[in-house]
C-alpha cells in the first residue's frame, strides 16, 4: 500500500510543473501517451511477440545443430557374456539433405550376431548420407527454418499494430475526458452566470422594476443549470475513470486519476506532433508499409514455404548412404573405397492420396491469405483517402461553429443589454443563453469528433511512434 502512495505522488510530481494553477495538474497528452505505451500490459505485451519469434527462430535453428548419439548394449547370464555392443555417431546437419557423420562401433560377445564382428579395437567410419529425391531441396527443418524467420519479421509488425490499436484507444477516452471536462466548464460557467442574474432579478423586483414572477423564472433557470452541470460532473468522472484504465507504472501497478488532474486543452496541434501525423499528405503514404499488410505478406511468404514442402512430398523418398571403413583413423590413407558401408532406400505410395490432399489445402490456405492481402490492401487505402476528405470538413466545420457561437454570445449580450434598459424580458433572455449552450456543446461535440478523426488516421496508418 506505501508502495503504491509512493508511486502516485511520483506520478502527481511529474506532471505538477505543468499545473495551470496551484489546486490543478494538467495530464499532457504526450506524457499520457508516453506512460501508456512504456507502462500499459497491452504494451507490453506486444513487445512479447518479438521475443516469441525470436525464440521460435532459435528452436528451429536447432534442427541444424551437431549431435552426439551413443548406443551400448550388454547383455550377460549365468556368468556368459552374451554380448558387449557400442555405437557411437556424430553427426552434423547441413542446408540441403545432406548430413556429415562419423562412427565407431566396438562389439564383443560369445553369441554376437556375425555382421556386428569388427576388430578388437574397433571400427572407424567417416560418411555422408543425403536425400536425393523427396527433401533434397526443401525439407522440414529447412521448411520450419525459414518459416521462422518470416514468423519473427511478421512478429515486428504485429507488435507495431498492437501498440498501435492500444494508443488509439488510449486517444480516444482521453478525447473523450477532454470532452466531459469542457462540458463541464460550460455548464459550470453558465450556472454561475444564472445565479449572478437571479441574484440581480431578485434585488430588481424588490424595488418594483420588475415583476415578481421574473424571480420564479430565474430560479427555474438556476435550478436547469445547476442540474445539467451535476450531469456533467458524472459524465466527467466516468471518463476520468475510463481513462484510468490506460495508466499504469512499472511493475504492474495501476494508477487512478484524481479529480485535481486535468486535461490539456490547448490539444489541437499537440495531437499532430504526438500521433506523429503532422505535415503527412495524401500522397506521402505508401501503402507497401503499412505494418498490416506486412504482416500478411510474411503470412503469405510462410503459407509459400508450406507449399513448396507439400509439394516436395509428391516426390519419391530416396535416401543414399556411403560411409569409408578404417581401424586407424589417424591416417587419412586408409579411408579407401574397398572399405565401406553403404545403402540407399526407396519409399513412394501409390496412389499419393494424402500427398496430393496436403498440396490442396496448403495451395488453399494460401489463396485465402491471398484473398486476406487484397482485401486488406484495398480497405486500407480507402478508409485512408475517405479519412483525409472527414479531415477537411472538419476544418470548415470547426470554423463555422466557432462563428456560430460567437454570434449567439452577441445575441445574448444585446439582450441582456436591453433587459438592463427594460426593452426586453427574461425569457428571451433565457432562450438567448439556451441556444447559446446548444452551440457551445456542439462546438465541443464537433470538436471531439475532429480530434478522433485524427486518432482514427492514425490508426489506420498503423504507425508505431518513435518519440513516445
Amino acid at each position: 500500500m506505501m508502495r503504491n502512495s509512493l508511486c502516485y505522488l511520483f506520478f502527481v510530481c511529474v506532471y505538477f510543473l505543468n499545473g495551470q494553477t496551484k489546486d490543478t495538474v494538467v495530464l499532457n497528452f504526450n506524457e499520457y501517451l508516453g506512460f501508456v505505451k512504456k507502462y500499459h500490459p497491452i504494451a507490453k505485451q506486444a513487445e512479447l511477440t518479438i521475443a516469441i519469434g525470436q525464440a521460435n527462430l532459435m528452436k528451429s535453428r536447432g534442427g541444424f545443430d551437431p549431435k552426439i548419439e551413443v548406443d551400448f548394449d550388454t547383455k550377460e547370464f549365468k556368468g556368459t557374456e552374451y554380448y558387449d555392443r557400442l555405437n557411437a555417431a556424430f553427426k552434423i546437419p547441413t542446408w540441403y539433405g545432406v548430413t556429415l557423420k562419423g562412427t565407431f562401433e566396438q562389439n564383443d560377445g560369445v553369441y554376437l550376431n556375425p555382421e556386428s564382428t569388427v576388430p578388437e579395437d574397433g571400427l572407424y567410419a567417416a560418411g555422408v548420407s543425403m536425400s536425393v529425391g523427396q527433401g533434397l531441396w526443401i525439407n522440414e527443418r529447412m521448411a520450419t527454418l525459414k518459416q521462422a524467420k518470416f514468423f519473427r519479421e511478421q512478429s515486428i509488425a504485429d507488435r507495431d499494430l498492437l501498440i498501435n490499436e492500444i494508443l488509439y484507444q488510449a486517444s480516444l477516452a482521453y478525447f473523450d475526458w477532454l470532452q466531459a471536462y469542457n462540458e463541464s466548464k460550460i455548464f459550470d460557467n453558465f450556472y454561475e452566470n444564472a445565479k449572478v442574474r437571479f441574484k440581480g432579478v431578485k434585488q430588481s423586483a424588490a424595488s418594483g422594476q420588475v415583476a415578481a414572477i421574473d424571480t420564479v423564472e430565474a430560479k427555474i433557470a438556476v435550478q436547469d443549470r445547476l442540474l445539467n452541470f451535476e450531469q456533467a460532473k458524472v459524465r466527467l468522472m466516468n471518463t476520468s475513470l475510463q481513462l484510468s484504465n490506460f495508466l499504469w507504472l512499472n511493475d504492474n501497478i495501476p494508477l487512478e486519476l484524481q479529480e485535481n488532474v486535468i486535461p490539456d486543452e490547448n490539444l489541437n496541434k499537440e495531437i499532430d506532433i504526438t500521433l506523429e501525423i503532422l505535415g503527412v499528405p495524401l500522397d506521402s503514404f505508401t501503402i507497401e508499409n503499412h505494418p498490416k499488410l506486412k504482416s500478411l505478406d510474411f503470412k503469405i511468404k510462410a503459407l509459400n514455404v508450406d507449399k513448396n514442402l507439400k509439394a516436395n512430398k509428391l516426390l519419391p523418398k530416396i535416401d543414399v548412404e556411403y560411409n569409408f571403413l578404417t581401424e586407424t583413423p589417424a591416417l587419412i590413407n586408409s579411408l579407401q573405397t574397398p572399405n565401406y558401408k553403404g545403402g540407399i532406400t526407396f519409399q513412394v505410395p501409390l496412389f499419393l492420396r494424402k500427398e496430393r490432399g496436403d498440396l490442396k489445402l496448403a495451395k488453399f490456405k494460401l489463396q485465402d491469405a491471398e484473398f486476406d492481402f487484397k482485401n486488406a490492401e484495398i480497405s486500407i487505402k480507402n478508409k485512408i483517402i475517405a479519412i483525409y476528405k472527414e479531415l477537411d470538413s472538419f476544418e470548415i466545420q470547426n470554423s463555422l461553429i466557432d462563428e456560430i457561437v460567437q454570434n449567439y454570445t452577441t445575441l445574448l449580450l444585446a439582450e441582456e443589454r436591453k433587459f438592463s434598459f427594460g426593452e426586453s424580458s427574461l425569457f428571451l433572455i433565457n432562450s438567448r443563453e439556451s441556444k447559446l449552450i446548444d452551440a457551445e456543446l456542439k462546438k465541443n461535440q464537433v470538436q471531439n469528433k475532429f480530434f478522433e478523426a485524427k486518432a482514427k488516421l492514425f490508426n489506420s496508418l498503423a504507425s508505431n511512434p518513435k518519440n513516445l
